[in-house]
């Protein structure tokens, strides 16, 4: 049957302020639905919203994924860090190097993300996300390829990168080692069963996905003890071969 990658999911302490910032930012228009709460709805070809949910736990630690933000020259990587600063946005410093040419910044929560320089051939084809770039394995970019039906578009010295056939921004995987675990993931992928939408998928085919997952190497997260206490109604709580947190829709 298959899935699709239905939202990314934000755990946020202010979570309409950060939307606000997201919407912004990105230019989406900002809804609340009834069923998936703050929402942020794509306005271009990235494929999946933005979901931004309340948690009164802190952010400690770096997460394990982040936007990757392209630059069509100089001056444009210029006015998007200006505009993201006026927003709410900071520097901060993760290692980067000061010849390295990208500026890391975090959003008024902590999520880090980057603006990368111009002329870089890698996400030379993407839009303004270029890529939701990931702390991984390789073997969880080769779930993720199957999870998603996503072909491989990167697969060298254990780093690993799908693409949707549709386009929109890459996923990456930058290979070990990984960053140590500093407590649940803020960042997670919110999956529908395909067919979700004018056609969706019944009770019957949504078990059966949770079962290629499962066969695919997913753990069930109420199984595995990991982030017990977030479940969410409507929503099946899984993790990836990695641990990553995720879920699959279960009812619309």
């Amino acid at each position: 049957m298959g899935c699709q990658l239905f939202a990314l999911c934000f755990d946020a302490n202010r979570p309409l302020d950060l939307a606000r910032f997201w919407s912004d930012f990105l230019g989406w228009e900002l809804t609340d639905d009834p069923r998936d709460g703050l929402t942020l709805l794509p306005g271009d070809d990235t494929g999946f919203r933005l979901r931004f949910l309340p948690t009164e736990e802190r952010k400690t630690g770096q997460n394990r994924m982040h936007f990757d933000l392209t630059s069509t020259s100089l001056e444009n990587q210029r006015r998007t860090v200006a505009r993201a600063l006026e927003l709410g946005a900071r520097h901060i410093d993760v290692g980067q190097l000061p010849e390295e040419g990208h500026v890391v910044l975090a959003d008024p929560e902590g999520n880090e993300f980057c603006v990368i320089e111009p002329g870089n051939n890698f996400l030379a084809d993407c839009g303004f996300i270029g890529a939701l770039a990931c702390d991984g394995s390789q073997d969880v970019g080769y779930f993720w390829s199957k999870a998603l039906g996503f072909p491989l578009v990167w697969d060298q010295d254990q780093e690993t990168a799908i693409r949707s056939p549709h386009g929109g921004p890459k996923i990456t995987w930058g290979g070990p080692p990984l960053a140590p675990r500093t407590g649940r993931d803020r960042l997670r992928f919110d999956l529908a069963p395909s067919g979700h939408g004018s056609a969706p998928a019944g009770d019957s085919e949504t078990r059966a996905e949770v079962d290629r997952l499962l066969s695919l190497g997913a753990t069930r997260r109420d199984a595995t003890g990991i982030g017990v206490g977030r479940r969410e109604p409507g929503r099946t709580a899984m993790a990836d071969p990695d641990g990553n947190e995720f879920s699959v829709l279960t009812s619309r």
